[in-house]
């Protein structure tokens, strides 16, 4: 009897198997009017909650889904720039947003051998300052010493926008102030509220911990260099950029603010697609329109900016320039 089991199992299978494939078929057919399309699925690694990167990259993965239903970028909290280089280096993303400070010290090899990773996009320019209740004594760097300062989540490109800065001013972060390091970026502005934190670090145009801060009932006051300070710290550290945060980047804020910093971006595995970072490049400059209405930092994110921002145009990945090419911003 078990014969007779075993040849009627094995009479059926071919039919089993080809009811398996005609279903997983339909299953893709059907998703789109019954025309069979392969969809791309990219993943993009951000930071933790609370900070810029994930509002920036849920942002940017709307936008660009909506833009290219055949693209799928799925994105990813991670501990920021830290982990996302070296998640880029194994594979275990495809994306990942990463702050000016961290990209520099990577392409550069500071620290550890130089990263083979490429340039997707320039996202937004990071002009880093220092943020207090309004009703604080606190206006100068200087007047900071010795006090207990929010640097950013761990992991993340802030403290280390902070480090450079500060040490163009002769000051040590970690033993001139008592350095607070998150472990979620958004527990940052209730520190300054409530008093645990005499300031928060932060950068960026509508950057969430600022927006936090200066819509809380206390208020905020903005602290960055001033324009001497600035030329000292420039003086050290030339890779810095001088950055302004425009009047009305965050409420109450009725003047700009000069500042330095760099310019955060999306940086790529480095054997992603040619024809991946293409269509990517594509979508993205075809979408520059809906993603600056959807988020007032993305209006930053542009093709042009992307060619002006790179530390070097090999940098920028080849699938990448092959449409910047066609568009007539690179050669």
């Amino acid at each position: 009897m078990r014969g007779d089991m075993f040849k009627d199992m094995l009479m059926r299978f071919p039919l089993l198997v080809l009811l398996g494939a005609w279903l997983l078929a339909s299953s893709v057919a059907t998703q789109d009017g019954g025309k069979t399309t392969l969809t791309t699925t990219v993943s993009l690694g951000t930071a933790t909650p609370g900070g810029g990167f994930p509002l920036y990259g849920n942002a940017f993965a709307e936008v660009m889904n909506a833009a290219d239903p055949s693209l799928r970028v799925t994105p990813r909290n991670t501990k920021g720039s830290s982990e996302n280089i070296p998640l880029l280096e194994k594979g275990e993303l495809d994306l990942a947003l990463v702050a000016g400070e961290p990209a520099y010290e990577a392409f550069a090899g500071i620290g550890r051998a130089p990263v083979r990773l490429k340039i997707l996009t320039a996202i937004y320019s990071n002009p880093g300052m220092f943020v207090v209740r309004a009703d604080s004594p606190y206006k100068t760097i200087r007047d900071l010493v010795g006090r207990p300062v929010a640097f950013g989540a761990r992991g993340s490109g802030l403290p280390i926008l902070s480090r450079y800065l500060l040490d163009g001013l002769g000051l040590k972060q970690d033993e001139d102030f008592k350095a607070i390091y998150l472990d979620r970026a958004g527990d940052g502005p209730a520190m300054v509220e409530d008093g645990r934190a005499a300031a928060l670090w932060g950068a960026g145009i509508g950057w969430p911990g600022f927006a936090a801060v200066a819509n809380s009932p206390s208020g905020a006051r903005f602290i960055a260099p001033d324009a001497d300070e600035i030329a000292r710290i420039r003086a050290k550290h030339a890779f810095l950029k001088s950055l302004t945060v425009p009047a009305g980047s965050y409420p109450k804020q009725a003047e700009p603010i000069a500042s330095l910093g760099s310019w955060s971006f999306i940086l790529t595995r480095e054997d992603l697609p040619d024809d991946v970072a293409y269509r990517l490049a594509k979508t993205l400059h075809g979408a520059e329109g809906a993603f600056c209405n959807k988020l007032p930092q993305a209006c930053e994110t542009t093709a042009a900016n992307t060619v002006a921002a790179a530390p070097r145009p090999e940098l920028i990945h080849p699938g990448v320039m092959r449409f910047y090419r066609e568009i007539g911003l690179a050669r």
